[in-house]
């Protein structure tokens, strides 16, 4: 019965008077509300963390590895069945891959993971599947089978976002909760133009500076056909004012040229910028990098130096945009779709040198770039997190989305999809996060196309970071829900609340052996919603310090409830005061769960005349029932009274008033009401009907 009165508080998760009463009688009713059973996770990492085991150390040093001899004791050991060996030669051969291997030798990544598979190295197996995935340029039908056998517990079970709406409507109505911040805002007139706008930096020391890329400016000089003028791109400044409001933008005077300059990004004390010009006929390629530092002119004005292209070291024959700098201004990131690459648009990188220069550009690796595109880098300016767009990674919701990966003992994490509360059915790109990850912003058409938005006009939006992809959210927080004598696992949603700065959390499914797992931001107190079907809602509250498990027990709907306080007179169906708080439980449930009906079952002890106790069971159980309908208000099909005697003890024999008090009991049976009961009601009230009505006349 302890565990009993858990399940009503569970099932309700009131926090109106009827609650705090029933603490008040806690004694009484001699039960005990239990909590979440948490454990810190030992000996292990949080997914965020992981780094592949497969790390490739001549990526940026040699295009093609290629050695006859090993590839031949290869094929030897291959052929004589020598798996053990053969894993290590594969592994020591695939560790040398360049480039250039990702797309002639995916054959020996698969011959990898299936002797990986094959001798138990299932870590090893997994990874190279996924790279297979990444980079096989052939049918990836057979890959991908292989991957989510290996990885079935590793892809979020997000709820499908229709349905997470439903559920954010009914948070929404909840006092208690804070509304789910999920408004996506459009930057206003002042910011946008009837033209493109996109390409956006978010900088200065408050974040008051935002940069962006815009085509509002028409040069009437040059045009493609009589209809058709040509719109120029240009980077547009804007300041926010002691109120909060973004200024009216103004053109970088300086940077902007009769060219098309686009995807600036600058220094966190606004003093330097790196961009994008394309169409200069003296750069190396379409779309070259340049930087401008701000300076005083004679006058004492401050103005932006003349733009100095990036060099060869930095800039190809190709395309190279969308930089982004590193926090302390030393590492470069851009896109580029350069030759020597892994697809069509890969990520690179630069280190600046003691002497103030930027060094050689480097490909940023396999991990994170795929054989299709990668594009808009952003190093968060507080985390050293990098968030990027492709449509080439595992699980992506539309064409690009936004991935983050992490930078660990000098290697980057695989890359983490930041959910579908971002990521839609179109594309995300040209992104900036603030300092404190409250607010992304990025460009959207209000069409949202797969593509890569060509005719569509973009406008700049902001939208409060969700956990997903807010860039401190590292720490794991998994659980099994479970019926805790049987075993039996449900099928369900969990949805955790942060109940200190409300940012939202997608809720996700239940995996097939009810385990969960969400990252979250340490040091937090949220709230763990679960529910389903088939067992009673769960609500519970939690501190989140490091890594933690969860055991949380889940009572199915077969399951009887009873209460010590609901204890009759002998002979008697009178019910007392210090019942009432106990039926209320019962009546908010109805009230809250309308698809849901209850069972009142009386039962007596064995003394007495047993026609006697099966009237008086009735009587009680009728008792119950009639409370319950008038202060519930309830259609009288919800609930039912059944009385029983002493027909059904708990204890065979009772030799003491203790165990003749446990068989004189009232149980509640809660089950939900199906279609087919509904429809048979509604049929029997037509029949008492018709056989009430008056005869017709002849």
């Amino acid at each position: 019965m302890k565990q009993i009165h858990l399940l009503i508080f569970v099932i309700l998760g009131l926090v109106s008077g009827i609650c705090f009463s029933q603490k008040k009688n806690k004694k009484e009713s001699n039960s005990k509300r239990s909590e979440l059973i948490l454990k810190p996770l030992e000996a292990r990492q949080s997914s965020t963390l992981v780094v592949s085991p497969l790390q490739f150390k001549n990526i940026n040093k040699l295009a093609y590895y290629h050695d006859v001899y090993k590839l031949a004791v290869i094929q030897r050991l291959e052929k004589n069945k020598q798996w053990q060996e053969l894993f290590q030669t594969l592994l020591e051969y695939v560790l040398n891959f360049g480039i250039e291997n990702f797309i002639k030798d995916t054959d020996l990544l698969w011959k990898l993971a299936r002797v990986s598979e094959y001798t138990g190295n299932e870590a090893i197996a997994k990874e190279a599947y996924r790279l297979i995935i990444k980079h096989h340029r052939g049918d990836l039908q057979q890959a991908l089978y292989f991957y989510e056998k290996h990885s079935k517990f590793d892809k979020p079970m997000y709820v499908d976002l229709e349905y997470y709406y439903e559920m954010v409507g009914k948070r929404k109505l909840i006092d208690t909760l804070k509304p789910p911040q999920d408004v996506l805002l459009n930057m206003g007139s002042d910011i946008n133009s009837p033209h493109d706008d996109y390409g956006m930096s978010i900088t200065g020391e408050n974040d008051n500076i935002l940069l962006f890329t815009s085509k509002r400016t028409i040069d009437s000089t040059v045009r493609h056909t009589d209809l058709e003028i040509n719109q120029n791109e240009d980077i547009f400044i804007s300041y926010k004012d002691e109120y909060g409001y973004w200024t009216e933008p103004a053109p970088l005077v300086g940077i902007n040229s009769a060219y098309n300059e686009g995807s600036p990004c600058m220094s966190p004390d606004g003093k330097y910028i790196i961009f994008a010009r394309c169409g200069d006929p003296h750069s190396y390629g379409n779309c070259d990098l340049y930087s401008s530092y701000l300076i005083t002119n004679p006058e004492g004005k401050m103005k932006w130096s003349e733009p100095i292209n990036l060099g060869p070291s930095v800039n190809s024959y190709a395309w190279d945009s969308h930089p982004a700098l590193s926090p302390k201004g030393d590492t470069l990131y851009f896109a580029s779709d350069r030759r020597g690459g892994f697809g069509g648009t890969d990520l690179y990188f630069c280190v600046k040198t003691p002497s103030g220069q930027w060094g050689k550009a480097q490909n940023l690796g396999p991990i994170i770039n795929t054989r299709a595109n990668e594009v808009s880098p952003f190093f968060h300016p507080k985390n050293s997190v990098l968030y990027f767009s492709s449509d080439g990674h595992i699980n992506n919701f539309g064409s690009f989305d936004i991935f983050k990966t992490y930078q660990k003992d000098g290697f980057w994490t695989e890359p983490l999809n930041v959910g579908p509360l971002v990521n839609g059915k179109g594309s995300e790109f040209y992104f900036a996060i603030d300092k404190k990850a409250k607010w992304l912003f990025y460009a959207k058409s209000e069409q949202a196309s797969a593509q890569y938005y060509q005719d569509e006009n973009l406008d700049l939006h902001s939208f409060p970071l969700p956990m997903e992809a807010q860039p401190s959210a590292i720490v794991r927080f998994s659980g099994r829900v479970q019926e805790p004598t049987t075993g039996e696992v449900f099928a369900g949603t969990v949805t955790v609340i942060d109940l200190e700065e409300g940012i939202e959390v997608m809720p996700k499914y239940l995996r097939d052996d009810g385990t969960f797992e969400f990252d979250l931001i340490d040091k937090r107190r949220y709230m763990l919603v679960v529910e389903g079907d088939n067992f009673f809602k769960i609500e519970e509250m939690f501190y989140l310090n490091g890594d933690t498990t969860a055991e949380i027990p889940a009572v199915s709907m077969n399951t009887s409830l009873m209460f010590k306080s609901i204890d009759f007179e002998t002979g008697s169906a009178k019910l007392s005061p210090s019942m009432e708080n106990n039926l209320h439980l019962v009546i908010e449930f109805l009230k809250k769960n309308p698809k849901f009906n209850v069972k009142v079952i009386g039962h007596t002890d064995s003394d007495g005349n047993p026609e006697f106790n099966l009237r008086l069971s009735q009587r009680r159980a009728d008792a119950i029932r009639e409370y319950i309908l008038n202060y519930g208000s309830f259609d009288t099909s919800r609930v039912q009274a059944i009385g029983v005697g002493d027909t059904q003890p708990v204890i065979l024999n009772p030799k003491t008033e203790e165990q003749k008090k446990l068989n004189r009991r009232v149980e509640f049976k809660i089950y939900k009401r199906d279609e087919y009961e509904d429809i048979l009601r509604i049929q029997k009230e037509k029949e008492s009907l018709e056989a009430n009505a008056p005869p017709e006349e002849e």
